[in-house]
């Protein structure tokens, strides 16, 4: 398995030249989605404003899944659409002419344009530097089939930043030179639960979307084994989504529905209360950047087990602080899960490792590597103005 990189600085604009770390940070712009409904780039984008804002940093939010007005809107397709665009334009326009730094956290598909392309253009009619902050683990695959203009729009932003090695081997093969600022975890809401035994009655717990990219049904095959050896085991799939119906049936099938709880999406005040009832947190996504539920589980003291998909091996060392399975491979995930559960010595020693490695994405390590990215950003800005 492949070793996790380490998060690092310095591609794009040469972070080595003085990174004028004594200055006061810029005026910002952030661009990004709000929760509800929760997900990973609405809660970093919720966690990166309110800890700014708590250090004294000026950051104004345009927010681009803002509640319809009126709310009725919601329920007509193509017109909600417009009364959702054309407010989110104007206060572009707006905040573009008053940040020095418009930081867009960006995703692939249909919400790369609806939201992030018109804020890179906006921000470049108004004189403001951009970032982008690229998160979408379909982005090989977006960036092959979109159209040229797609790579040029990103290459024409002051600074592009991915959470992950992953993401920034990609921009590097489609040309783009990047640097990785890793996501955040916020570890004042975070804290280990003491070790227990699991006597075999172990809590399991999955906190992804019921969505297909998320293979939800592997996760659920793979409990049905661990079931077959613990058979007070439970399980826990926090999350909501269209696969549901589907998830609730095939754990009829397995014959385990009585061990099975769908939880629906949880509150992120509530989701640190199932993390510190848990024993093993399953992952068994097919495409991924960085899950947060990882570094969640990581800041909870609860072992992991995860696919290997997309970007996760550089933030899983396998053996070390989690154990990674095949994509689909119900049967190895199984395996896994019962090797932690069966082995104390082997869960306490992920434990410890998972808790080291979340250190280095709470907010006192990853703070320091945007605020130096805002100010080199800024000062591209100055350099380009008229003299």
């Amino acid at each position: 398995m492949q070793a996790r990189s380490a998060p690092s600085v310095g591609t794009g604009l040469n972070a080595a030249e003085g990174s004028g770390m004594d200055l006061p940070a810029p005026r910002l712009c952030i661009v990004g989605p709000l929760p509800p409904p929760s997900g990973g780039m609405a809660n970093q984008c919720e966690q990166l404003v309110r800890l700014l804002r708590a250090d004294g940093v000026t950051v104004n939010l345009v927010r681009n899944n803002a509640p319809y007005q009126p709310a009725w809107v919601g329920g007509i397709p193509v017109v909600r659409a417009a009364f959702r665009l054309v407010p989110y334009l104007w206060q572009l326009w707006q905040a573009a002419g008053q940040a020095q730094v418009m930081h867009v956290l960006a995703n692939s598909g249909w919400a790369w344009h609806l939201f992030a392309a018109p804020a890179l253009v906006i921000a470049r009619l108004r004189g403001c530097s951009a970032i982008v902050n690229y998160r979408g683990g379909h982005a090989d695959a977006f960036f092959s089939g979109a159209p040229r203009q797609v790579l040029r729009l990103i290459a024409g932003a002051t600074l592009r930043v991915t959470p992950s090695a992953f993401l920034l081997r990609v921009f590097r093969h489609h040309g783009l030179d990047a640097e990785v600022i890793p996501n955040i975890i916020d570890l004042s809401r975070f804290a280990p639960a003491a070790p227990r035994q699991v006597n075999g009655a172990p809590h399991l717990i999955v906190t992804r979307n019921l969505e297909p990219i998320y293979d939800c049904p592997t996760a659920l095959r793979a409990f049905s084994i661990v079931r077959r050896a613990m058979p007070g085991a439970r399980l826990t799939v926090a999350g909501s989504g269209p696969d549901l119906a589907a998830l609730q049936a095939l754990a009829a099938e397995l014959g385990m529905a009585d061990a099975v709880r769908f939880s629906g999406r949880i509150d992120n005040d509530r989701i640190p209360a199932l993390y510190a009832d848990a024993d093993l947190v399953l992952n068994p996504s097919t495409v991924d950047n960085m899950p947060i539920s990882i570094l969640e589980a990581f800041a909870s003291g609860v072992p992991v087990v995860s696919t290997d998909a997309g970007g996760i091996p550089d933030l899983v060392t396998h053996d070390k602080d989690g154990l990674l399975v095949p994509i689909g491979d119900a049967d190895a995930m199984a395996a896994a899960a019962l090797r932690v559960l069966g082995d104390t010595s082997l869960s306490a020693r992920l434990r410890e490792a998972g808790l080291q490695a979340a250190q280095q994405y709470a907010w006192t390590s990853v703070r320091r590597l945007w605020l130096d990215a805002y100010r080199r950003a800024a000062r591209a800005a100055r350099r380009r103005e008229p003299a």
